[in-house]
């Protein structure tokens, strides 16, 4: 019997044209996937609040000729979100949402301040929950959206917790952000608007990658070089890659779950 290879499948992402909004653009995994979907012919709306990582990452996206939208502000604020609700009405309402925005304070709780806390969650689930109720309402009006929620390794214990240096708010608002996804996929159910997360594992970002390496430097057990199984860390274009994925058509019949970026982990 004679098998036959299969003729290659073609695939899109079938991002041309549409518009993403990516909180959290001016570093790191944010940058990386404003490039990765200019390059996939998205429109782009990039936050940030640091205009000069922000600026930093127009230049970068700008030789693929995406048409951008550019502003800066701190999207834990309602009145910043509303006011980029008003900017992106006459820019082009995103048909994606990316929720990068994210960080805190390790320590130990009794370390921590109750500010601390706060900010914490703040940054993490606060923002997710302001941006996501901005701009639903446009996505089910037009029967499409896609929304990706960064959460993280982090919800199920980190190397900071092996280190004994304590992470638990950042922890707790990672996990909180994998119960917003899978609550909100049920409220979604046959909107035509899918919402999905990606937890990334240790990866080489301009604040993490550094830190990291001193770990593997110090030889100490918990380097993520020993126990991640592809014995390395990610890259933010490879965490970039999987919110593609989950914005694209691809991952059509794919809501509330969550893509481990881990390598192994």
């Amino acid at each position: 019997m004679t098998h036959q290879t299969p003729t290659p499948r073609l695939s899109t992402t079938g991002l041309s044209g549409r518009t993403a909004l990516i909180t959290g653009a001016g570093l790191g995994i944010g940058r990386a996937t404003a490039l990765r979907f200019a390059q996939e012919g998205a429109r782009l709306i990039l936050c940030d609040i640091d205009a000069d990582r922000l600026e930093e990452t127009r230049n970068l996206v700008a030789p693929t000729g995406a048409d951008m939208l550019i502003r800066q502000g701190d999207v834990t604020d309602e009145m910043v979100v509303e006011k980029l609700a008003m900017d992106a009405r006459a820019f082009g309402l995103p048909d994606i949402l990316v929720n990068n925005v994210g960080g805190g304070r390790s320590g130990r709780i009794w370390d921590l301040s109750v500010q601390d806390g706060d900010d914490t969650m703040r940054i993490s689930l606060r923002s997710m929950f302001l941006c996501t109720r901005a701009f639903l309402p446009s996505m089910i009006a037009a029967g499409y959206g896609r929304v990706v929620c960064l959460s993280s390794g982090a919800r199920n214990g980190t190397v900071w917790n092996a280190l004994h240096m304590g992470a638990c708010a950042y922890s707790t608002a990672k996990a909180g952000v994998i119960g917003f996804v899978r609550d909100l996929a049920i409220e979604l159910g046959d909107s035509g608007v899918t919402i999905n997360a990606v937890a990334p594992g240790p990866i080489d970002t301009e604040l993490a990658g550094a830190f990291l390496r001193n770990i593997e430097a110090q030889g100490h057990a918990y380097s993520p070089f020993r126990t991640v199984p592809m014995r390395r860390l990610g890259t933010p274009r490879e965490v970039a890659d999987a919110i593609l994925y989950l914005a694209s058509e691809n991952a059509s019949y794919v809501t509330g779950t969550t893509l481990d970026v881990a390598g192994g982990r």
